[in-house]
This record gives structure tokens, sequence and C-alpha cells, in this order.
């Protein structure tokens, strides 16, 4: 987060003379202690500064580097996990293309009868098999997707920041958000390469996500 003048000036007084009160730092800064209290819960709150009952205010060696790397890490899936687009595996690669267009994703997932995880369709996969002379009505899905064991598949409680190194190492767009069941993985959700830059944008620029 970027600091404005006056807080970069409170974190000085503090590393100089605490741990310190309210009241001595706003006396330093020629304020009332009202007028500084907006900024010493920001301070407070991104990890600059911590405060102790009856003591005062102190700084916590932490760089903005290193209070932003401990909250990505923090972070979990089921908090910014997306609604997944999903298709039967007897579905057409015709219907599966105008689906993928219509909701805008990158990926597919692939259901069989109960409902569970069976396979997955990207881009690519649909892309390959548009390129022959068949006809796209008449091609299940089931016959050109990704199937399992070979998908990789994240879960609600994972930490966001291996969602996007499983995405990364597998050169992927995207990820299912799985549950287990008796009778195979649910799809729940969806991480995908748009959300992580969207996390980490918000993060840079200090908004809520």
């Amino acid at each position: 987060m970027e600091l404005s003048s006056r807080q970069e000036e409170i974190i000085e007084i503090v590393k100089a003379n605490g741990p310190i009160t309210g009241e001595n730092i706003a006396e330093k800064l020629n304020l009332t202690r009202a007028t500084l209290r907006p900024d010493l819960a920001i301070l407070t709150m991104s990890g600059f500064l911590e405060a102790r009952p009856r003591v005062g205010y102190f700084f916590t060696g932490k760089t903005g580097s290193e209070l932003l790397s401990e909250k990505i890490k923090k972070y979990k899936v089921h908090e910014f996990q997306q609604v997944p687009i999903v298709v039967k595996e007897d579905v057409s690669v015709y219907d599966a293309i105008s689906t993928m267009f219509l909701e805008d994703v990158g990926t597919l997932f692939v259901v069989n009868e109960n409902g569970c995880l069976n396979g997955v369709l990207s881009r690519k996969d649909l892309l390959r098999a548009s390129m022959g002379q068949q006809d796209l009505n008449n091609i299940a899905v089931h016959i050109i997707m990704t199937r399992m064991p070979n998908i990789t598949v994240c879960r609600k409680d994972d930490l966001l920041l291996d969602a996007a190194q499983k995405l990364i190492n597998k050169q992927i767009d995207g990820l299912p958000v799985v549950k287990d069941k008796e009778e195979g993985l649910v799809v729940i959700g969806r991480i995908t390469k748009t959300t992580i830059t969207k996390v980490f944008v918000e993060l840079a620029l200090d908004h809520h996500v």
C-alpha cells in the first residue's frame, strides 16, 4: 500500500521513540489525538505498527512487501473461487464451443451421469477438434477431453498461492475446485489465471478483494 506523508512520519516517530502513546505521537506532530486516529488505525491494521494497551505503539519492523507476502499466504481458495461452468460428457463439441463463448470462460468441466468430474475441456482441445473436416455436432466432448486422473484439481481450503503454483506448473488456464463424495469428485468452483491476476492487482492497489 502507498502511505501518506503523515503516515510515513508517524512510522519514523514510532521507530525512534517506540513504544510511544498516541498522545505523544500527536504532540510531536502538533496535531490532536482525534486527527491521528484514522492514520494510526490504518498503520495498525496494515501491520506496520502494533498497539499494546497501556504501553503504546511500536514498529513491527516489517516492510510493505513482507506484509503483502504474509497476507497473500493466508488466502484460501474458497474466498475467491467462482461459479464453475460444467457440461455433460455426451454434449457435442459444437455445443461446448457455444457454451465456452456464451459463458466467456477458458475452461469447461465435464461431468458424468452422477454429476462427478470426468474431464476438462480447454480452448486448445476445442480448437484442435475444430481444425478437421468432421461435423462438430456429431463428436461428443468425452472423445477429446482430458480425462481423470490427468486432471489437476484443488480444494476449497487449499491456499490460493498453492492453486496459483499449480496453474503455473501445469501451464493451464483453470482449476476445478472439488469436494470428495463416494461417487467421485464434485465440482463446486473454479480458480483461473484471471482470478489470480485480479487478486494480486487488487492487493497491490490496496483494495478489498
